[in-house]
């Protein structure tokens, strides 16, 4: 029996490389100053779904939420061995926070059809939210296990996992289909493939090729209006499409996803304002390696509500 897995994924700004630039005034991330990645727990589902493929059969496929950018965490995703890729994308999706998000989401899950599984990582580094998962379920109407470490058992439409709580763990059984949020130590996330770099490196998506053309025209000094743009792009993707190589893409209407519960406008969280803190370094204390500087160490971890 084969499982059909739909894996969730998105690319983030690198919060390792924060600079000065990294937000705007309005709250958001400047993600134009942040080199961007694929989220790490997102690989570890993405890990998941392709080991029960293998193990069991069936058909992975990813989904992402993003700018047209996204599409190099769809064809890493391509390299590391997933069936298919759809960039969901749609410049009425900006803005969008959880709720929003999960909603878009559950409409491309909807789309797509069948599914027995979907996996997402437990959380995005850019939000540390962990609610699109759990939300996206709640939209589908279907359950779901987070903060999943070890899959246990799959057989028929039954599936049991073993997931992390506070002092321990829990072993969970419940019925397909089913989400899974998945933790960035359920498993080592395998590397790209080679043979498939090699496979899949050209594939690309409409507004990818629309953004090039747009470049190309105006290192020219040609008009880069939408009106030249859009039928050179067009032919170049009726090419890329007869060689199987364009990633499909769906905006808002593809999905059926109502215009007011997507974007700003279906976002209900706003930043109110943003704090800058920098980090300083305080004066050195040396602790004396002695029985009476270990009791004054001591005696100022308690005062400072660190021990006790």
């Amino acid at each position: 029996m084969g499982y059909d897995c739909i894996v969730l994924v998105k690319q983030v700004p690198d919060t390792k490389n924060i600079t000065g630039q990294a937000m705007r005034e309005d709250g958001t991330v400047n993600r134009a100053a942040l080199p961007a990645i694929f989220n790490p727990e997102d690989l570890n589902a993405l890990e998941l779904a392709l080991q029960i493929r293998d193990a069991h059969g069936g058909t992975v496929k990813v989904i992402t939420m993003g700018p047209p950018s996204a599409c190099e965490v769809l064809r890493e995703a391509l390299y590391r061995g997933a069936d298919d890729v759809i960039l969901l994308t749609d410049r009425r999706f900006a803005a969008s926070d959880t709720l929003a998000t999960s909603y878009a989401l559950s409409c491309a899950v909807r789309k797509i059809g069948r599914f027995d599984i979907i996996l997402c990582g437990r959380q995005a580094i850019d939000g540390d939210t962990a609610q699109v998962g759990p939300q996206t379920a709640e939209k589908l109407g279907v359950d779901q296990i987070t903060y999943v470490e070890r899959l246990l058992r799959l057989d028929g439409d039954i599936i049991e996992v073993e997931r992390g709580i506070d002092g321990g763990v829990e072993r969970l059984r419940c019925r397909l289909p089913v989400l899974l949020t998945v933790c960035g130590t359920a498993n080592l996330p395998r590397p790209p493939s080679a043979k498939r770099l090699l496979a899949y490196r050209f594939h690309t998506c409409l507004p990818e090729i629309e953004n090039r053309v747009s470049q190309e025209l105006a290192a020219q000094g040609r008009s880069a209006r939408r009106e030249d743009v859009a039928p050179i792009a067009q032919a170049r993707a009726a090419e890329v499409q007869r060689l199987g190589r364009l990633i499909t893409v769906w905006d808002a209407e593809a999905v059926a996803a109502d215009p007011a519960l997507v974007g700003g406008n279906g976002s209900p969280t706003k930043v109110k304002n943003i704090e800058s803190v920098v980090l300083a370094g305080s004066d050195l204390v040396l602790v004396e390696p002695t029985e009476e500087g270990c009791r004054k160490l001591i005696r100022e971890l308690i005062h400072e509500h660190i021990l006790g």
